[in-house]
C-alpha cells in the first residue's frame, strides 16, 4: 500500500499506541482521524499529530457508524482502520467483579467488531481495504490476574482469523500486531504500576511495525506479527 494520501483511521488515538500510530501514518504521508472518549485530550493530540479528532466511544453502536461516516465525509473513502482502542481491568478471578470484566470486553472486543464491521463494509465495496487489530502477546498466553484483558485479546485474535478468512475475497488484508510491554499510560490506567524502563518498547516501535506492513504490495500481507523488546531488564 502506498501510504501517501492514504486514509487511515485510528481508534484510542489520544495517547500511547493509537497516538504513535497516528503520528507515523501522517508523517509517511496518510490523512489520519483519530478517536477518543475525552473530547479535550482527543483535540491536543490530534493538534499535535496534524489528525482529525473524531470524539467517540467506539463500544457504542452509533459511535462505531458515525465515526466512519464522518471519516467518509472529511476524506472521501477510507483505506484504513487500526484498531487500537482498548484498556485492561487486572484482578484475581475471585475477586473479579462482572462491571470490570463487561468493560474490557465492551471496547476490547465489541469495539473492535463494530468498527470493523463499519470499515469491512466500506471495503467490499471498493474491492480494497486493511485492517489492523492491535492485539497483545497476552493473546498467546495466560497469566495470574489476567482473566479479563488476556481472555479480550484471545477474541480479538480469533476474531482477526474470522474476518481474515471472510474479506479475502475482498482484496482486504487483515493484520493483528502484538506487542509485548509498551511504557505507555495504560498500565497506570489499569491500576499497575510501570516504571521508565529505555529497555522496553516505545509506541514509536509498534507505529513503525504497523507502517511497515502496510507499505507491503498489496498482492501478499503480514497476517501476524508479534513485537518484543531485545533485551528488556525488569
Amino acid at each position: 500500500m502506498q501510504l501517501t494520501g492514504a486514509v487511515v483511521l485510528v481508534t484510542g488515538g489520544s495517547s500511547g499506541i493509537g497516538k504513535g500510530i497516528a503520528q507515523t501514518l501522517v508523517g509517511a504521508g496518510a490523512k489520519v482521524a483519530i478517536t477518543g472518549r475525552d473530547q479535550a485530550r482527543l483535540e491536543n493530540a490530534a493538534r499535535a499529530v496534524g489528525a482529525l479528532a473524531i470524539q467517540a466511544d467506539v463500544s457504542k453502536e452509533a459511535d462505531a457508524s458515525r465515526v466512519v461516516r464522518e471519516t467518509l465525509a472529511a476524506f472521501g473513502h477510507l483505506d484504513v482502520l487500526v484498531n487500537n482502542a482498548g484498556f485492561g481491568v487486572f484482578a484475581p478471578l475471585v475477586d473479579m467483579e462482572l462491571a470490570g470484566f463487561e468493560r474490557v470486553f465492551a471496547t476490547n472486543v465489541t469495539g473492535a467488531m463494530l468498527m470493523a464491521r463499519e470499515a469491512a463494509r466500506h471495503f467490499a465495496v471498493r474491492k480494497s481495504g486493511a485492517i489492523v487489530n492491535i492485539g497483545s502477546t497476552a493473546s498467546h498466553r495466560g497469566a495470574p490476574n489476567g482473566t479479563a484483558y488476556y481472555a479480550s485479546k484471545f477474541a480479538l485474535r480469533g476474531m482477526t482469523e474470522c474476518w481474515r478468512a471472510e474479506l479475502r475475497k475482498f482484496n482486504v488484508r487483515v493484520i493483528l500486531v502484538n506487542p509485548s510491554e509498551v511504557i505507555t499510560n495504560f498500565s497506570v490506567a489499569a491500576g499497575r504500576a510501570q516504571k521508565a524502563d529505555p529497555t522496553k518498547l516505545q509506541p514509536a516501535d509498534i507505529a513503525h511495525a504497523v507502517k511497515t506492513a502496510l507499505e507491503m504490495d498489496d498482492r501478499g500481507f503480514i497476517t501476524e506479527l508479534t513485537v518484543f523488546a531485545t533485551n528488556p531488564q525488569d
